[in-house]
Order: C-alpha cells, then sequence, then structure tokens
C-alpha cells in the first residue's frame, strides 16, 4: 500500500515510527518481532549467524497486513488495485481489435452523448463584472472557473475533432487515435488529464463527477456567493481555497499569514442542511474519505475520533469539516493526529494538506495510526 521509498516527510515518520517499534534492544531478547502475535525474536545466543538467519526464513509467519500494523482492508485494496491495474493493461492492448470490431458507430454515440451533456463554458467577462469586491474566496472562485473553461474548451474542441474526423472530413491524427482508444476503453483521455486536477477514476465516473463540479462553480459564480458548505474535493486546486481561509483570518486580526496555521475539527453531521449559513469564522467543507481507519462520530457537541475500520470498508467518508485558522501557538497536540490530506490514493506528489484528526484519548498511541498509513483522501476511486 504505502510504497517502499522515502519520498517524502510522511515516509520518513513512518520508517521512523517503525525503527521506533522494531529496533529496540529487546530485539535480542525474543521480543515479538510482528505487531500482532505470532513471531518473537530467536534467541542469538543459541544459534549459530546461519542458524539464526535460517530459522527467521523458516519460521516467520506469512505476511498479513496486521503483521505490520496495517488493517486487513490493506490488503484488500491492494489487490483491487492489482487486478484492476491487471484488466487495464489487458484492455489497453486489445482496445484497438476491440473497437475495431465494434465499429466507430459506438464511439460516435458516445461522443453525441459527451457533447450533449457537456456544459457551456463559463462568460469570465459577466462573472468578473458582477463581482463587486474581490474577497479571497470569490478570487478562488474565479480562478477555479478560468481552469474549468480551459478544461471545457480542450473537451468539446478534441470531441469536435474527432467527430468531424471519423466523418471524413479531417484526416485521423495520432491524437484523434489517442481519444478514440481512450473512449472505447473507459479511461481519461491524457490531455483531458493535463487540464484537471489528479484523479484515478475511470471516463465515465471522472465525466459525471465534473459535471458536478461544473454546477458547484455555476452556483458559486451566479450568487456571487460562497457556498456555505463547499466541495472541496471539486476544486482544481484544494489548497487555494484553504489559503483564502488563512487570509481572510489573518487580515481580520492583523496578523502575519506566517503565523497561522489551520485547524480542523470534524462536525457530527454529514447534511448540508445542518449548516445554512456560512461559518463565522473559517469554513465547512465536505467530500473527504478517510483510508487505514475509520470514524465514530461524537455526541452533542462532541467531537469524534479515529477507531478501526470496518471490514471491506475501504473508504468511509467523513463528516463535514470545519476548517479555521488559528495561530500557530494555540495548536492543539494532544490527543490529536497529524494526518496528510491528498487528492488521489496515489499520495506523494497529490499532498495537499496536514489536518489534525481528533483520537479517542489522549492515552492512544498515535503511533497505531501512523503504522496504519491513516489519510485523507479527497478522491478515492
Amino acid at each position: 500500500m504505502y510504497g517502499g521509498h522515502i519520498t517524502d516527510d510522511w515516509d520518513r515518520r513512518t520508517n521512523r515510527t517503525y525503527l521506533e517499534v522494531l529496533i529496540r534492544p529487546e530485539i535480542m531478547t525474543q521480543m515479538q518481532l510482528t505487531l500482532q502475535p505470532g513471531f518473537k525474536s530467536p534467541d542469538p545466543a543459541k544459534f549459530e549467524r546461519q542458524q539464526y538467519a535460517n530459522y527467521i526464513e523458516e519460521k516467520l509467519p506469512p505476511e498479513q497486513p496486521a503483521m505490520f500494523g496495517l488493517h486487513p482492508n490493506a490488503e484488500i485494496g491492494y489487490l483491487t488495485s492489482l487486478g484492476e491495474t491487471l484488466f487495464s493493461t489487458i484492455l489497453s492492448v486489445s482496445g484497438a481489435s476491440a473497437s475495431a470490431q465494434g465499429g466507430e458507430s459506438g464511439t460516435k454515440t458516445l461522443i453525441s452523448q459527451l457533447l450533449k451533456e457537456l456544459p457551456p463554458s463559463f462568460n469570465m467577462i459577466d462573472i468578473q463584472m458582477r463581482i463587486e469586491e474581490k474577497t479571497p474566496f470569490m478570487i478562488v472562485a474565479i480562478q477555479e472557473s478560468e481552469k474549468m473553461n480551459q478544461l471545457l474548451n480542450e473537451i468539446r474542441f478534441s470531441l469536435t475533432e474527432l467527430d468531424q474526423g471519423l466523418d471524413g472530413a479531417l484526416n485521423i491524427t495520432d491524437a484523434m487515435e489517442v481519444l478514440q482508444k481512450s473512449l472505447d476503453i473507459n479511461v481519461l483521455p491524457p490531455k483531458w488529464a493535463a487540464n484537471t486536477n489528479p484523479t484515478k477514476k475511470i471516463l465515465s465516473d471522472w465525466f459525471q463527477e465534473l459535471l458536478q463540479r461544473v454546477q458547484q462553480l455555476a452556483d458559486w459564480t451566479e450568487n456571487i456567493e460562497t457556498p456555505a458548505v463547499l466541495w472541496i474535493s471539486g476544486l482544481f486546486n484544494p489548497m487555494s481555497y484553504l489559503t483564502a481561509i488563512m487570509q481572510v483570518t489573518a487580515r481580520a486580526e492583523n496578523l502575519p499569514l506566517d503565523d497561522i496555521c489551520l485547524r480542523t475539527e470534524v462536525k457530527n453531521s454529514f447534511a448540508i442542511e445542518d449548516f445554512p449559513t456560512f461559518a463565522p469564522k473559517g469554513a465547512y467543507v465536505n467530500g473527504l474519505y478517510l483510508e487505514g481507519a475509520g470514524w465514530e462520530m461524537g455526541r452533542g457537541d462532541e467531537q469524534g475520533y479515529l477507531v478501526d475500520m470496518q471490514l471491506k470498508e475501504l473508504h468511509p467518508i467523513v463528516p463535514i469539516v470545519h476548517v479555521t485558522a488559528i495561530r500557530r501557538e494555540f495548536q492543539q497536540t494532544v490527543a490529536v493526529y497529524d494526518c496528510p490530506v491528498y487528492m488521489t490514493t496515489q499520495r506523494g506528489p497529490t499532498y495537499v494538506f496536514c489536518a489534525g484528526l481528533q483520537m479517542e484519548s489522549e492515552e492512544q498511541d498515535v503511533k497505531r495510526w501512523i503504522l496504519a498509513g491513516v489519510a485523507l483522501v479527497m478522491a478515492p476511486e
């Protein structure tokens, strides 16, 4: 699930935690070597070096996620990803022949359907004229609308060009062939992917999500009012919205931007209707999913906390989150897990920010969640 190479501070934290848990003096005195009962380190006084190595090689039980501190769902996720990769490879190899047998009519039908559902581009001049005050949040709306226009224009142009190529009005180019093959095997075309945020979704799911993203931006720019609860996963650059929260707070409290940080509080509701107005401080966001842990809802005004996942529920959805900006010296560190937030399950380069998630108590060891690889994901497959 995690990779094996240290590429950032989060990998370094995981590696350091494994060293703290496993590489101790007790390792020479029959210490439990796996994070679940099953294998103790052999007594070095009873073995020669080669016998010691052979004992580990022969007696080590079969690998299971729990041995490394992971939930059994980690193996399910790994095998699912492996299967999807295998079938995707088979489809990419056989895509040309499948397309030839299905004929061009299927591709043209799909092009027609996509063009019919594709929303019009945003009128940026009209939006700019209707915005009286360019607050940090409205600047985000403008930037997102401009990026959305680039994506919509690329989709519309490439589909129209391919349609004309299939009709014989234009010569079929390499780019058209790549687009046609992508449509045939239901994967995101490379040129479209280059104009959107990272995603691992198939084309049909991604396109339906695109329509929802456009609708959120349409409501945002039509009303010239930031949504009370923003679907942060639907943004091209989620960090820009979080930065806007910090900018508004810094201006209101006359603080340097470098002296403040983000604070996250998970509310006890999934319903947008429970938050009819914009937050008095910070902002409400939704669209986050947990990986490696579950979430126990709090009672009343009490905040929920991290718990073990339920079997086969790979990405439990997180309730609405209240994100605020506070001075760094007021940041809570007790009973809080510093949780990395990523755009996709690829993690690594899709990192967005660090969220503080409440643990059940001060006595609970944060290493449990570090070794479980707990993270928040905006767009799971």
